[in-house]
């Protein structure tokens, strides 16, 4: 579940990842209650996430909405990926991000992924170990997005000056062999094998309507020509004319 929600800094995506539902036994049966973990972010560098509890599950999800726009956090990039290799942890899930080149796009699971994409990364290698839990994985990933450090930033930290990394030529690199974008986008292709050899409807195998096997429109078995009819063979004729000549040869009682 996708929303756009107008923000006084541009617009902010939220995307939905999961709904938990729980349930409480009672005097009286089952209670249920709904839980949603939701991420928001501008794609430009700023991400959230929120866990809301209720319920109903449309007033789970604008709970988690609220409590994500309220958490999120701006991160560097480098383009369209993570200036270097972090790891970030959460309990027993550890999430490992690795830069990629323009173009190579985001290899990632279902969780990971909405958040990298709410941030605005999209080249970038990812691989999870330990617990796959929705949640587990999502704070482990907001943790190593927290590790990420401009060369910059690093600079300024040390005191010193800085050459571009490797991380920055292998996007240079990889944008030279990136086709000019332009803003009209291109047309997907269309598959048109086959179109001929079936004709459509009614064509040479008959599947529509009045093809020759007899689709909707076509003659039924009842009604097909009588030359088609199987023709009876004389030996399948019943011999009308011996039945008296056999019965010539009795003589008839005397009264």
């Amino acid at each position: 579940m996708v929303e756009m929600l107008d923000e006084t800094k541009g617009q902010i995506e939220s995307k939905t990842i999961k709904v938990f539902r729980t349930a409480a036994t009672v005097k009286g049966g089952r209670r249920f209650s709904f839980g949603a973990l939701v991420i928001c972010g501008d794609g430009r560098g700023r991400v959230g996430y929120g866990h809301g509890k209720a319920k109903e599950v449309p007033m789970a999800i604008e709970k988690a909405e609220k409590k994500a726009r309220r958490a999120m956090i701006t991160h560097p990039l480098v383009g369209t990926t993570v200036p270097h290799e972090v790891e970030g942890r959460f309990g027993a899930s550890m999430v490992r991000l690795i830069p990629a080149s323009p173009g190579t796009g985001v290899v990632a699971g279902a969780a990971v992924r909405a958040v990298l994409e709410s941030t605005g990364i999209t080249d970038c290698l990812t691989k999870c170990y330990g617990s796959n839990d929705a949640i587990s994985v999502v704070k482990a990933v907001l943790d190593g997005l927290g590790q990420l450090r401009t060369r910059e930033t690093v600079a300024e930290l040390r005191g010193i000056e800085l050459t571009s990394t490797s991380i920055e030529e292998r996007i240079d690199r990889g944008r030279r062999f990136m086709p000019a974008t332009s803003g009209q986008k291109m047309q997907g292709p269309v598959n048109t094998v086959g179109q001929e050899r079936r004709g459509g409807r009614g064509g040479g195998r008959g599947g529509g309507r009045g093809g020759p096997r007899g689709g909707r429109g076509g003659p039924r078995p009842a009604e097909r020509p009588a030359e088609h009819a199987p023709q009876e063979t004389p030996a399948t004729q019943a011999p009308a004319a011996q039945a008296p000549a056999a019965d010539a040869g009795k003589s008839k009682p005397t009264e």
